[in-house]
């Protein structure tokens, strides 16, 4: 499966953005989908997924209750929505691809989209 992010921008304190993943390839109902993101001088972090099927989502706390993930499976396509964004949550922000969730502690990252860089002011 190949994947490509998209929807990044600069926004204000406060302000929505929603990212999408879209995926070419075969099967691409067999992946859970994740979404990380890496802010300057920091390591790239986990953010959230979504299983295979879109009935399981998880969230990092930092997001819970801001961030929905979900996906449509007839079009290949992953959606981040991210409300009341805040400038902590700036970074650039992948998909990613894996057989198992990567919540589990086996998984393993089968593709990366390439980044959207998204960009909360104060």
């Amino acid at each position: 499966v190949q994947l490509q992010a998209s929807g990044g921008g600069l926004v204000q304190a406060g302000d929505s953005l929603r990212l999408s993943c879209a995926a070419s390839g075969r099967n691409f109902d067999n992946y859970a989908i994740g979404w990380f993101r890496q802010a300057p001088g920091r390591e790239r972090e986990f953010v959230a997924d979504i299983s295979w099927s879109g009935g399981s989502t998880y969230y990092v706390d930092s997001v819970k209750g801001r961030f929905t993930i979900s996906r449509d499976n007839a079009v290949n396509t992953v959606t981040l929505q991210m409300n009341s964004l805040q400038p902590e949550d700036t970074a650039v922000y992948y998909c990613a691809a894996s057989l198992v969730r990567f919540i589990a502690p086996n998984s393993r990252v089968e593709a990366w989209g390439q980044g959207t860089q998204v960009t909360v002011s104060s």
